[in-house]
């Protein structure tokens, strides 16, 4: 099991509009998160720069490199551009963050 985090931006004034579309986060979308060896997968907001940092694990052998090519990843990208700073395909400009320090 592997641990990675990465941050992306969200857009001034959209925290209560991205937090409750993720509190109605559609299960075949989980569903497929899971089937890619996802877990554990959570989100935080920093207030002060609209920054999101997110967490998850995933399985050795995971295919969340496919995940792009899901029309159902891809929708969901389009539900969420409005709100996120994206790539022109609409997928969320993410920035891999280093690992420095785990506790178990």
């Amino acid at each position: 099991m592997e641990q990675i985090g990465f941050k992306m931006q969200l857009l001034p004034g959209h925290a209560e509009e991205y937090q409750r579309r993720h509190d109605r986060i559609w299960p075949e979308l989980s569903s497929l998160l899971h089937a890619a060896g996802v877990s554990d997968y959570s989100i935080f907001l920093d207030p002060d720069t609209n920054i999101l940092f997110a967490v998850l694990r995933r399985q050795s052998g995971h295919t969340m490199d496919d995940l792009p090519q899901s029309e159902l990843m891809r929708r969901w990208w389009r539900h969420m551009a409005d709100i996120m700073v994206v790539h022109e395909d609409l997928a969320p400009v993410q920035r891999q963050l280093l690992p420095m320090f785990h506790m178990d």
